[in-house]
């Protein structure tokens, strides 16, 4: 009795390259840790067992930008932290991907000064940007659900980089 007699006629499975491709990236995302206010506590909880990104591929945030492709801004973004924003930026490997978690980190929020970056897409390219002050674990779950199906439609000729 082999495995074709149990399993019967399963038929062939196909796929493209792109598509085996842009699976893989979703469900292998590493997130850098970049919690600089009260939204990084809301980050936190969305990564312990209640909402559990761990069925995301997110096992554990990531310190180093070296092992990261995403990066999650969460909280305010100061003048002086901007430049060390950036530079994380680019040490992380491509593919790498933003989201910008919070009003703070999204517009500025109720910091409307000389101190606070008015929006962290000043910095650094955003891909997604989830609301709220701050914003829930499943606002975050969402964020990252709407990126994974950003990085589902790329095609081959975006990959250059």
């Amino acid at each position: 009795m082999g495995v074709e007699q149990k399993l019967g006629d399963m038929g062939v499975v196909t796929t493209t390259l792109e598509q085996a491709v842009n699976w893989a990236r979703t469900n292998a995302m590493w997130p850098m840790l970049f919690g600089l206010a009260c939204c990084a506590i809301e980050m936190m909880a969305s990564q312990a067992a209640h909402y559990d990104l761990s069925r995301f591929g997110m096992e554990l945030m990531r310190a180093s930008p070296r092992q990261s492709d995403l990066m999650i801004v969460a909280g305010r973004v100061s003048q002086k932290m901007a430049p060390v924003l950036r530079r994380l930026y680019d040490q992380m490997p491509e593919p790498k991907w933003v989201i910008a978690m919070g009003d703070c980190a999204s517009t500025g929020g109720v910091f409307n000064n000389y101190a606070v970056v008015q929006g962290v897409d000043e910095i650094v390219p955003v891909d997604v940007y989830v609301s709220g002050c701050p914003p829930r674990p499943e606002n975050l779950i969402h964020g990252i659900i709407t990126l994974h199906e950003k990085v589902r439609g790329e095609k081959i000729t975006d990959w250059n980089g």
